[in-house]
């Protein structure tokens, strides 16, 4: 399907806190403009391939490729340098409260490039424009909705020009309304910029809708990997149950990778 070269290649990477093992030898790539959705219940492992390519979180064991350079020995200096290429859209906004929304959005650009204050508001407003919020520069956070949080947590991203968006949970307490309009903007993103994206989430329709690719992930393993189609129709009982809602049974809980 992908002629390129992973962007971000992941081989048997396995995270454990003593005893206890969240991830378990998981192979794993994001290929370059596509965007691959994580998904998965609570708890099974989707934030934790999160932290692990962002560089919050070193590997038990295993191999993590980022631009084709191996990243597990990284130092913080080197991931800084790093970052500077990826852009993360966080579960919960994390905008500034005590900066305006164009402050916010310019907080990457004013650390990281050596712009002119008209260059920088330039570029604010076409980000905001982009993401649905012309005339919202000079609000403050508290004065927005959670889906316009988002958004703006968005063109925060966007505004260092990454090669690589992290979305996690981007939908999470929306409303199917909300919930349509950013994955319908991730996938405008993928589109008009040509990043690669890996998008965290348990909600279905927003993988459905935003995805290229989908990994389920389940106690910690790679139960299955695919298409939007591979995935709506896939025979493993544990990815069926999961996107049609139900209990997952006893003899269920053994998916493999």
């Amino acid at each position: 399907m992908y002629e390129k070269e992973p962007v971000i290649k992941i081989r048997k990477l396995k995270i454990a806190f003593g005893s206890k093992v969240v991830l378990d030898e998981i192979d794993l790539d994001l290929y370059p403009g596509e965007t691959l959705a994580v998904i998965g219940p609570s708890g099974t492992g989707k934030s934790t391939v999160l932290k692990v390519m962002t560089g919050l979180l070193a590997p038990t064991s295993g191999s993590v490729v980022i631009q084709g350079r191996e990243v597990s020995g990284f130092g913080e200096a080197e991931w800084d340098e790093l970052r500077k290429f990826m852009g993360v859209v966080f579960q919960y906004s994390a905008l500034f409260d005590f900066l305006t929304v164009g402050e916010n959005v310019a907080f990457g650009l004013r650390r990281h490039f050596n712009l002119s204050e008209e260059e920088i508001q330039a570029k604010v407003t076409d980000l905001l424009q982009m993401v649905g919020l012309p005339d919202t520069a000079k609000m403050m956070p508290s004065e927005l909705s959670g889906g316009m949080k988002k958004r703006v947590g968005l063109a925060r991203a966007l505004a260092m020009q990454p090669q690589i968006v992290f979305y996690d949970e981007p939908t999470a307490g929306l409303d199917p309304v909300m919930t349509m309009t950013i994955s319908r903007l991730i996938r405008k993103t993928q589109q008009q910029l040509g990043v690669a994206s890996l998008l965290v989430t348990h909600d279905m329709e927003s993988a459905f809708l935003a995805a290229d690719r989908i990994a389920m992930l389940y106690n910690g393993r790679i139960v299955q990997v695919g298409t939007v189609p591979e995935i709506k129709n896939s025979t493993n009982p544990v990815v069926r149950a999961f996107i049609s809602g139900q209990e997952l049974k006893k003899e269920d809980l053994n998916g493999k990778q």
